[in-house]
Protein backbone atom coordinates (compact mmCIF):
# COMPACT_ATOMS: atom_id res chain seq x y z
CA UNK A 1 0.00 0.00 0.00
CA UNK A 2 2.91 2.71 0.68
CA UNK A 3 4.63 1.59 -2.88
CA UNK A 4 0.92 2.79 -4.27
CA UNK A 5 1.12 6.07 -2.47
CA UNK A 6 3.97 6.61 -3.25
CA UNK A 7 3.92 5.75 -6.88
CA UNK A 8 0.64 8.08 -6.55
CA UNK A 9 1.76 11.03 -5.14
CA UNK A 10 5.38 10.69 -7.82
CA UNK A 11 2.72 11.05 -10.43
CA UNK A 12 1.22 13.67 -8.84
CA UNK A 13 3.98 15.90 -8.34
CA UNK A 14 5.19 14.99 -12.28
CA UNK A 15 2.19 16.54 -13.74
CA UNK A 16 2.25 19.34 -11.49
CA UNK A 17 5.73 20.24 -12.10
CA UNK A 18 6.17 18.98 -15.51
CA UNK A 19 9.72 21.26 -15.86
CA UNK A 20 11.63 19.54 -13.24
CA UNK A 21 11.26 16.58 -10.81
CA UNK A 22 12.60 14.62 -7.59
CA UNK A 23 13.01 11.15 -6.74
CA UNK A 24 14.80 9.36 -3.74
CA UNK A 25 15.59 5.40 -3.40
CA UNK A 26 17.28 3.93 -0.34
CA UNK A 27 19.25 0.68 -0.68
CA UNK A 28 18.72 -2.24 0.92
CA UNK A 29 22.17 -3.74 0.02
CA UNK A 30 25.02 -1.76 -0.38
CA UNK A 31 27.62 -3.92 -1.15
CA UNK A 32 29.83 -3.42 -4.53
CA UNK A 33 28.65 -5.73 -7.44
CA UNK A 34 30.31 -6.66 -10.91
CA UNK A 35 29.47 -3.45 -12.34
CA UNK A 36 32.37 -0.79 -14.19
CA UNK A 37 33.11 1.93 -12.17
CA UNK A 38 33.13 5.58 -14.89
CA UNK A 39 36.07 7.34 -13.97
CA UNK A 40 36.04 9.83 -17.27
CA UNK A 41 33.54 12.63 -17.00
CA UNK A 42 34.23 15.89 -18.94
CA UNK A 43 32.50 18.71 -17.32
CA UNK A 44 30.98 21.62 -18.98
CA UNK A 45 30.84 24.95 -17.28
CA UNK A 46 27.02 24.68 -16.60
CA UNK A 47 27.32 21.56 -14.76
CA UNK A 48 30.28 23.26 -13.01
CA UNK A 49 28.70 26.55 -12.04
CA UNK A 50 25.11 24.54 -11.00
CA UNK A 51 26.93 22.20 -8.77
CA UNK A 52 29.12 25.31 -7.70
CA UNK A 53 25.44 26.94 -6.90
CA UNK A 54 24.41 23.81 -4.86
CA UNK A 55 27.19 22.90 -2.78
CA UNK A 56 27.12 27.02 -2.22
CA UNK A 57 23.67 26.44 -0.67
CA UNK A 58 24.27 23.42 1.30
CA UNK A 59 26.76 25.47 3.07
CA UNK A 60 24.76 28.31 3.65
CA UNK A 61 22.72 26.15 6.00
CA UNK A 62 25.22 24.04 7.73
CA UNK A 63 26.01 21.19 5.62
CA UNK A 64 28.45 20.08 4.01
CA UNK A 65 29.60 20.24 0.43
CA UNK A 66 28.73 17.27 -1.78
CA UNK A 67 31.97 15.76 -3.37
CA UNK A 68 31.44 15.04 -7.47
CA UNK A 69 32.05 11.84 -8.72
CA UNK A 70 32.36 11.48 -12.42
CA UNK A 71 30.80 8.46 -12.28
CA UNK A 72 27.23 9.55 -11.10
CA UNK A 73 27.82 12.19 -12.99
CA UNK A 74 27.77 9.72 -16.50
CA UNK A 75 24.64 8.10 -15.49
CA UNK A 76 23.24 11.54 -15.06
CA UNK A 77 24.52 12.22 -18.74
CA UNK A 78 22.74 9.04 -20.04
CA UNK A 79 19.36 10.07 -18.93
CA UNK A 80 19.71 13.19 -20.25
CA UNK A 81 20.38 11.65 -23.22
CA UNK A 82 17.36 9.05 -23.44
CA UNK A 83 15.34 12.13 -22.48
CA UNK A 84 16.00 13.94 -25.43
CA UNK A 85 16.59 10.74 -27.81
CA UNK A 86 12.92 9.64 -26.88
CA UNK A 87 11.95 13.03 -27.37
CA UNK A 88 9.08 12.00 -23.73
CA UNK A 89 10.21 15.30 -21.87
CA UNK A 90 11.77 15.05 -18.87
CA UNK A 91 10.81 12.35 -16.38
CA UNK A 92 12.53 9.30 -14.06
CA UNK A 93 12.33 6.53 -16.25
CA UNK A 94 14.93 4.08 -15.59
CA UNK A 95 15.55 5.45 -11.98
CA UNK A 96 15.53 2.53 -9.95
CA UNK A 97 18.23 1.13 -12.78
CA UNK A 98 20.59 4.17 -12.28
CA UNK A 99 20.18 3.92 -8.47
CA UNK A 100 20.74 0.44 -8.51
CA UNK A 101 24.12 0.71 -10.43
CA UNK A 102 25.35 3.37 -8.18
CA UNK A 103 24.54 1.36 -5.17
CA UNK A 104 26.20 -1.36 -6.27
CA UNK A 105 29.53 0.10 -7.89
CA UNK A 106 29.92 2.77 -5.46
CA UNK A 107 28.35 1.13 -2.11
CA UNK A 108 25.70 4.06 -2.13
CA UNK A 109 23.26 3.83 1.22
CA UNK A 110 20.53 6.17 -0.44
CA UNK A 111 19.87 7.83 -3.87
CA UNK A 112 18.01 11.02 -5.22
CA UNK A 113 17.59 12.63 -8.65
CA UNK A 114 16.62 15.83 -9.34
CA UNK A 115 15.53 16.55 -13.00
CA UNK A 116 14.91 20.09 -14.72
CA UNK A 117 14.10 21.41 -18.37
CA UNK A 118 14.75 24.48 -20.25
CA UNK A 119 16.29 26.21 -17.59
CA UNK A 120 18.54 28.71 -19.25
CA UNK A 121 20.96 28.80 -16.47
CA UNK A 122 22.48 27.42 -13.84
CA UNK A 123 20.81 29.88 -11.24
CA UNK A 124 17.29 29.37 -12.71
CA UNK A 125 17.57 25.34 -12.48
CA UNK A 126 18.78 25.61 -8.50
CA UNK A 127 16.88 28.63 -7.71
CA UNK A 128 13.25 26.20 -8.81
CA UNK A 129 14.45 22.86 -7.52
CA UNK A 130 14.99 25.14 -4.25
CA UNK A 131 11.36 26.66 -4.91
CA UNK A 132 10.22 22.83 -4.47
CA UNK A 133 9.71 20.78 -1.54
CA UNK A 134 10.97 17.44 -3.42
CA UNK A 135 13.80 19.18 -4.79
CA UNK A 136 15.24 20.91 -1.97
CA UNK A 137 15.13 18.61 0.20
CA UNK A 138 17.36 16.26 -1.86
CA UNK A 139 19.63 19.19 -2.33
CA UNK A 140 19.74 19.85 1.50
CA UNK A 141 19.27 15.51 2.18
CA UNK A 142 21.51 13.54 4.12
CA UNK A 143 23.74 12.62 1.10
CA UNK A 144 28.25 13.24 0.60
CA UNK A 145 28.42 12.89 -2.94
CA UNK A 146 27.06 13.67 -6.03
CA UNK A 147 26.96 13.79 -10.01
CA UNK A 148 25.17 16.12 -12.78
CA UNK A 149 24.70 16.30 -16.34
CA UNK A 150 23.86 19.37 -18.61
CA UNK A 151 22.48 18.26 -21.97
CA UNK A 152 21.46 20.73 -24.50
CA UNK A 153 19.05 19.12 -27.33
CA UNK A 154 19.08 20.18 -30.81
CA UNK A 155 16.59 23.41 -30.41
CA UNK A 156 18.65 24.28 -27.94
CA UNK A 157 16.79 23.47 -24.94
CA UNK A 158 18.97 22.51 -21.79
CA UNK A 159 18.09 18.94 -19.64
CA UNK A 160 19.55 18.62 -16.30
CA UNK A 161 19.88 15.72 -14.09
CA UNK A 162 21.55 15.62 -10.82
CA UNK A 163 21.67 12.37 -9.07
CA UNK A 164 22.91 12.27 -4.69
CA UNK A 165 24.62 9.58 -3.15
CA UNK A 166 25.31 8.44 0.81
CA UNK A 167 28.23 6.87 0.28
Amino acid sequence: MKKIMRAMLFIAILFAMNSCSADTVEASVNTPGPETLITNYNYNDTELETMRLINEYRKSIGLKALEAINHISNKCEEHNEHMIANNNGINHNGFTERSTNIQEVLGAKKVGENVAYNYKTPEAAVKAWLESPGHKANIEGDYTHFGLAVTTDSSGKKYYTNIFAKI
